[in-house]
C-alpha cells in the first residue's frame, strides 16, 4: 500500500515504463514482488490521457469458445463452432497497434475456465513488415492459423475471464498490468459466460500450484462445484 501511494515510487515506475521496461525488469530494479509492481504500473496509466493508438490487428486462436456461452454476437468469428477434442479452456489473442513506424503488440493467455490471465507478453515492437510472420510464432501450437477478430470479442474475452477468476480467488498474471490497457477502454460485464459450461473447470498445468488452486476453489464455490483434471 506504501508504495502505490509513495510518489516517488510512482515517478520511477513512470520512468521505467517510458524505457520500455517490462513489469518483471521494474520488480527487479525496484526490489518488489511483481504482484506488487501490478497496482503500481496501473496507477501510472491510470495517470496518463487516455490516448488509444490505431488498431492494426486482432487475432485469437479458433476453437476459442470452446465449453464457453456467448450471448448475441452471432457475429463474433468462431461463435457456435465445434470444439476440437483435448480442449483445454485455454485461449490465445494477440492485438497489434499502431507505433510509429513499427507496430505494437500484446499477447494474452486466458484460461477461460478458472485460471483468467495465466501470462502475458509486451508491449512488444514488431518491424510492420515481420508482424504475419510474428503472428504465425505466436499461433505455432495450433493446427490451424488463428481467426482475425474485432477488438471488442478480445476485450470481452480478457476482462471478462479477470473478473471470473477473480470472483474465484485468482488475481490475473502480474505481466498482465503491462498490456492491459493495449486493448483499449472497458465498461460493463462481458457477454460471455465464463467456465466449462457455466461450471468452474480446472485443468492443470506443468507449471501450477494445484494444491493451491484447489484450495482456493473449494473456499470459494464448494466440493462438487468444480471439475479438476489434468493435462500432464
Amino acid at each position: 500500500m506504501f508504495a502505490v501511494t509513495n510518489p516517488e515510487m510512482i515517478e520511477r515506475v513512470r520512468e521505467l515504463r517510458q524505457l520500455g521496461r517490462t513489469p518483471k525488469q521494474i520488480a527487479r530494479a525496484l526490489g518488489l514482488r511483481p504482484a506488487a509492481v501490478a497496482p503500481l504500473i496501473r496507477a501510472v496509466a491510470a495517470a496518463q490521457p487516455a490516448k488509444e493508438a490505431a488498431l492494426v490487428g486482432c487475432w485469437v486462436n479458433r476453437g476459442w469458445a470452446a465449453g464457453l456461452i456467448v450471448t448475441g454476437h452471432p457475429e463474433w468469428p468462431g461463435v457456435g463452432g465445434t470444439a476440437e477434442s483435448g480442449s483445454s479452456g485455454l485461449v490465445n489473442i494477440l492485438v497489434a497497434r499502431e507505433k510509429g513506424s513499427s507496430v505494437s503488440v500484446c499477447g494474452y493467455l486466458v484460461d477461460a475456465w478458472c485460471l483468467g490471465v495465466k501470462n502475458a507478453i509486451g508491449p512488444k515492437s514488431v518491424d510492420r513488415r515481420k508482424l504475419p510472420a510474428f503472428t504465425d510464432e505466436y499461433f505455432r501450437s495450433y493446427d490451424q492459423p488463428p481467426l482475425a477478430v474485432p477488438i471488442d470479442l478480445a476485450r470481452h474475452l480478457v476482462f471478462g475471464a479477470v473478473r471470473y477468476a477473480r470472483e474465484l480467488g485468482f488475481e490475473p498474471h502480474p505481466d498482465f498490468a503491462g498490456c492491459e490497457s493495449h486493448l483499449g477502454p472497458w465498461e460493463g460485464s462481458s457477454d460471455i459466460t465464463f467456465g466449462h459450461e457455466n461450471k468452474p473447470m480446472y485443468i492443470q498445468g506443468p507449471y501450477d500450484d494445484a494444491a493451491r488452486i484447489i484450495r482456493t476453489l473449494r473456499r470459494a464455490v464448494g466440493d462438487g462445484n468444480f471439475d479438476a483434471t489434468s493435462r500432464l
